[in-house]
């Protein structure tokens, strides 16, 4: 099924073709109608369809305007425009558009399904291109040089020589130069088998698509398939499989940190949208930090693997940049023992069975080799020295970690027995583990109490927009979005859309402004538009509104 939605600014038009077509038969879910072209643009943000149907003249914002849109912003959605007229004008702004279909008024409803069978052929054969398990093996057996992926897989992972970086560039015939260096990983997030392939042969789970195969290679051959192609059209660098994930090396020109993050996050969230839509499967994505010489790729690749931990308290489906996560002013915590890297990642997003089954793990290690007093507690030292970086690195207050002027190191002094040790180093930790989920609660509620604010101040500019409110917070859309989402109920649109018809209502209550004066003072371009909204909210008109605030 493809989900698709109908707009046009005559309801009997709507309620036509919702009758007269049986879409479910055909292939297609309407998921919504829209009269006009800006409520149409938020149920494209909400739904994301495969197809639009819309008609060109409408308020506020017309067929061709909304297709302009679509194509900047959801580039491979269709678009199947309505429309009596026949003007070269529209023809030649259709075609610049790219618009697939048209059907000219008056028409038949089988002239409409006859143009919707034909898009979803093409659509068809567009998932069928990149579901083709041959062709995708054939791709990647042409495309992924192996000398290249190894030495690329070392690059991100270690840290390697200048000198042998230097000849593996040019032994390998690699472009590596830039200003700025940053890490990305994508992983597939579990999903559960729902067809078992046992007992077939080569060639009849060849036959199978990639959704019925569950093939985890093919699966993550095809993400790479896809974001080579997107990191491509970005120039973003090189794309390569290091073990089980696929590994993104943006590469920029620009010594501003800011812009190749930024670039990024863009493609990485492009990237997200296309393996869910092709492929019928979804990924996590962690990006590390910017980096400014490929000798320190290594930390940046390290800091994605912290950003891909963070699934655990947000979900999959996501693109989780560390910076969004942890702001740090100095370079992270270097951790050369396993142990001590899973000690880290409990304290910042693991679960207090997580880190009593490490305890154990990391106390029994000290009763199986029988080592010294001393040992022991240059052991315990190690594993606290992990805890306070981690807790001066989330900015968490030491005086309440351990009380005032303290720093733990007399109490590891104290101890004779490991089990005294290890309840004292559990008891740290889970608190440790506590404090840091109240400062990121009290980070979230700060953040949104600054956005509120920036809206409160700035709801009377029309060009108040999400991405402006994020570089004011200085954070991505896509972190500021969910937790705003998430602190207040509603998103950041329908927020300011509140605010905006609160101050309506004040100004029509308290002066004798206009409705386009009115609509001008609260940020709507549209005086139109202010009208339909205000109607849409509180279902009467502001002169109505009006009427009855001075009746009462």
């Amino acid at each position: 099924m493809y989900k698709l939605i109908l707009v046009d600014d005559e309801a009997d038009v709507r309620e036509g073709l919702l009758t007269e077509i049986d879409w479910n038969a055909l292939g297609f879910i309407v998921a919504d109608t829209a009269e006009n072209g800006r409520e149409a643009a938020e149920m494209v943000e909400k739904h994301q369809p495969d197809i639009v149907v819309t008609d060109i003249q409408m308020p506020f914002m017309n067929g061709l305007q909304l297709s302009e849109w679509i194509r900047e912003n959801y580039p491979a959605t269709k678009i199947i425009i309505l429309t009596g007229y026949e003007e070269f004008e529209y023809a030649q702004k259709a075609i610049r558009l790219q618009i697939d279909e048209y059907v000219l008024k008056p028409f038949s409803s089988q002239d409409l399904i006859h143009i919707l069978l034909k898009v979803k052929a093409n659509i068809d054969e567009e998932v069928a291109q990149k579901e083709n398990i041959h062709l995708l093996t054939e791709h990647y057996r042409r495309n992924l040089p192996v000398l290249q992926s190894i030495f690329l897989s070392s690059l991100v992972t270690r840290r390697l020589p200048k000198n042998e970086i230097h000849d593996k560039i040019q032994s390998y015939s690699l472009n590596l130069e830039g200003s700025k260096y940053m890490v990305s990983i994508i992983r597939l997030d579990p999903k559960v088998k729902e067809e078992k392939t046992q007992g077939l042969t080569s060639e009849q789970k060849g036959a199978l698509s990639l959704k019925e195969t569950f093939d985890h290679d093919l699966e993550l051959f095809a993400v790479l398939n896809i974001t080579s192609e997107i990191a491509g059209k970005y120039e973003s660098g090189h794309v390569f499989i290091h073990h089980d994930e696929v590994v993104v090396l943006s590469i920029s020109d620009e010594s501003d940190s800011d812009s190749i993050s930024q670039t990024s996050l863009s493609m990485l969230e492009e990237t997200r949208n296309s393996i869910e839509r092709y492929l019928k499967r979804t990924v996590t994505i962690g990006a590390g930090s910017s980096q400014d010489s490929l000798q320190k790729l290594y930390m940046s690749y390290k800091d994605a693997v912290q950003a891909f931990d963070y699934r655990l308290l947000y979900g999959g489906n996501k693109v989780i940049w560390i910076e969004d996560m942890e702001n740090r002013s100095s370079e992270p915590f270097t951790v050369s023992d396993f142990n001590e890297q899973e000690l880290v990642r409990c304290l910042k997003v693991g679960t207090e069975q997580e880190i009593n089954t490490l305890m154990d793990q990391l106390f029994n290690r000290i009763s199986d080799t029988g080592i010294s007093y001393q040992e022991f507690q240059i052991y315990l030292l190690e594993m606290l020295t992990a805890a306070v970086k981690v807790a001066k690195e989330i900015h968490v207050d030491l005086d309440r970690l351990f009380g005032n002027g303290a720093t733990g190191l007399g109490e590891i002094t104290k101890f004779s027995h490991a089990l005294e040790a290890k309840e004292w180093f559990r008891e740290l930790c889970l608190k440790l583990r506590s404090s840091i989920a109240s400062d990121r609660e009290s980070s979230y509620n700060r953040l949104v109490e600054d956005a509120k604010e920036y809206i409160r101040e700035h709801y009377r500019e029309s060009e108040i927009s999400i991405n402006k409110v994020c570089e004011y917070l200085h954070i991505s859309t896509g972190y500021f979005s969910a937790i705003f989402k998430k602190e207040v109920k509603m998103t950041f649109v329908n927020y300011l859309l509140g605010i905006r018809m609160e101050a309506a209502q004040e100004l029509l209550r308290n002066t004798e402004l206009k409705a386009f004066e009115i609509a001008e003072q609260i940020g709507f371009a549209d005086p139109n538009y202010f009208s339909f909204c205000f109607r849409k909210k509180f279902g009467i008109s502001p002169k109505e509104y009006r009427s009855g605030a001075r009746v009462q």
